[in-house]
């Protein structure tokens, strides 16, 4: 399997916001865009080890959004609704994580469910990572997010690319 890791150059060119880096502050953090619906074991366990090797804490972010029909809703979306479906996206998470766990007891591990979409969430946390980790492969919203942050990150980018499986 061969990776990729490029670094972006020149000055940012996208319009969202990013957490700007502090200066002279080591950054000791793996960010891993994951999606807890389809994870990529080999995308995991690279943001993993790596996080290992740099004696780094491992930032996992999943993103979501409310269903489509939800803007629809005269009165919006009630909290109760998004409390329940927000629970469940971290539950979604939760339960991937463990065997890497097993695996990696000495690498800490933040998880971050967030509302937005992936790259807005990537975007929002890369500024703080020393290493961004994404899957890459086909399907319009993972090529995008990866172009985005080839583009836009200001942390170098390992791409992972997605083994096909035979059925």
């Amino acid at each position: 399997m061969e990776l990729k890791t490029l670094a972006r150059t020149g000055p940012p060119a996208g319009k969202l916001r990013r957490i700007p880096h502090t200066p002279g502050c080591r950054s000791a953090r793996v960010l891993l865009g994951l999606d807890a619906r389809h994870p990529v074991g080999d995308t995991i366990g690279v943001a993993f080890e790596s996080a290992r090797a740099r004696g780094a804490l491992l930032h996992v972010v999943h993103a979501w959004s409310l269903p489509p029909d939800a803007a629809e809703w005269p009165f919006g979306v009630p909290e109760k609704d998004r409390a329940t479906w927000e629970d469940h996206e971290v539950q979604l998470l939760a339960d991937v994580l463990p065997p890497w766990h097993e695996k990696y007891p000495d690498v800490p591990v933040l998880q971050d469910v967030l509302l937005l979409s992936p790259v807005e969430a990537l975007l929002h946390h890369c500024g703080s990572a020393a290493l961004v980790v994404v899957s890459g492969g086909p399907g319009p919203e993972r090529s995008e997010v990866v172009r985005t942050l080839l583009r836009e990150a200001e942390r170098p980018v390992t791409v992972v690319p997605i083994r096909a499986t035979s059925n």
